[in-house]
């Protein structure tokens, strides 16, 4: 069972910054790809990035490719997403995730952190 906690999240005004953490329970965390994702009010949850168990293949969706990075710290069991220029389209509950095999599917994924809410102001 992987316990993932996020955190970093906030309120930030358009074109500002946010990194947002997320940190596992597992020993084993290299083991698992790990993704993003985020859920606005009254919309589905969607995929945002993923990155590879070695940290070497990433993917974004295109909303956000250019803006937000995804990495990992397998000696510190974390990932990170990087957040840059952001919109207030961007406004959602942020959520780590991990599974067994690299993808943008949510459905890959078995283990879901309680998410953190990202705030962007006009």
């Amino acid at each position: 069972q992987v316990q993932l906690v996020e955190s970093g999240g906030g309120l930030v005004q358009a074109g500002g910054s946010l990194r947002l953490s997320c940190a596992a329970s597992e020993r084993t965390f290299s083991r698992y790809a790990m993704g993003w994702f985020r859920q606005a009010p009254g919309k589905e949850r969607e995929f945002i990035a993923a990155i590879m168990q070695n940290g070497r293949s990433t993917s974004y969706a295109d909303s956000v490719k250019g803006r937000f990075t995804i990495s990992r710290d397998n000696t510190k069991n974390t990932v990170y997403l990087q957040m840059n220029s952001l919109k207030p389209e961007d406004t959602a509950v942020y959520y780590c995730a991990a599974a067994t095999s690299y993808g943008s599917s949510s459905g890959a994924y078995a283990y879901w952190g309680q998410g953190t809410q990202v705030t962007v102001s006009s």
